[in-house]
């Protein structure tokens, strides 16, 4: 019966050891640096949730039967910006993107049915992404005034 007990505590001694050898090399393993690469936006996704942000309110100023000020020029830098991918600047986007710059002056020049030149607006961002990065048009059809 003794030399069970005492092979029972010389087995937990070297067990609690065998695991705490363990969790040091898990932590070592844990604590080596690492790099870590910061994503950064494209000057065109950036500019699209800046138009996305500026979107947002124009919404709420429509809604709210306030007005809406002047066209936002820096919309303009959609024909200039740089993409993530030099290849998405191609005649389908040119074409997308002079549709959505026409839509978003309607919304601007016509006050009587600004609520439906915002929403053809909306509609041109949905089928341009359609074409090309299908990930935020579930944000973008957000935008819709009812």
């Amino acid at each position: 019966m003794k030399k069970l007990l005492v092979a029972l505590v010389v087995i937990s001694v070297f067990a609690c050891q065998k695991k705490e050898q363990k969790t040091l090399k898990t932590e070592t393993s844990c604590s080596k640096e690492k790099k870590f690469d910061m994503y950064e936006l494209s000057e065109m996704a950036s500019l699209m949730e800046q138009m996305y942000a500026y979107n947002l309110q124009i919404k709420d100023r429509i809604v709210k039967g306030d007005t809406i000020g002047k066209f936002p020029e820096f919309f303009n830098k959609i024909y200039t910006a740089k993409f993530t991918d030099a290849t998405d600047k191609d005649p389908f986007f040119d074409k997308k993107a002079t549709a959505y710059i026409d839509a978003q002056k309607l919304i601007y020049s016509d006050s009587k049915n600004v609520k439906q030149h915002f929403n053809e607006g909306v509609i041109t961002c949905i089928t341009c992404h359609e074409g090309k990065c299908g990930g935020p048009i579930p944000k973008i059809k957000k935008l819709f005034i009812k």
